[in-house]
């Protein structure tokens, strides 16, 4: 399977430049290119980039992303390791969703403070502006 990077990034669900970006960071190897000068993909960079994409998607950070791939690309990875990873991801997640729901009890409160009046003084603004720990 030949593929341009057009139909790569169309088959891999992103955008070309996405292809482009992983290219110049080392993420996704360079590929091949034909006598006429054109880059041709096969399936290996098709799932790499699935791949790539949806530890993104998870939201793992380009430097995880770069330390799962030197696992899988180095053949030394180890399912407790990666379970090890994994976990560590998301602990942080979970951390980072407990810090949202703070922000959002926070926000409601002072939403639902504020009078919604067509006034100048408004409640919501004089607790934030007085009291920058709210």
């Amino acid at each position: 399977m030949k593929l341009r990077i057009g139909q790569l990034a169309q088959r891999a669900g992103c955008q070309v430049e996405t292809v482009r970006y992983y290219e110049r960071i080392g993420v996704l190897p360079k590929p091949a290119r034909a006598a006429n000068n054109y880059r041709y993909y096969d399936a290996s960079h098709r799932q790499r980039l699935v791949f790539v994409r949806r530890l993104r998607e998870l939201g793992f950070s380009l430097d995880e992303v770069r330390t799962l791939l030197r696992m899988i690309d180095g053949g030394a990875q180890n399912c407790a390791e990666v379970q090890a990873f994994g976990q560590k991801h998301l602990e942080a997640v979970r951390a980072k969703i407990a810090d949202l729901r703070r922000v959002e009890s926070a926000l409601a409160t002072l939403v639902t403070q504020c009078s919604g009046a067509e006034t100048a003084d408004c409640s919501m603004l004089e607790t934030l502006f007085s009291h920058p720990e709210a």
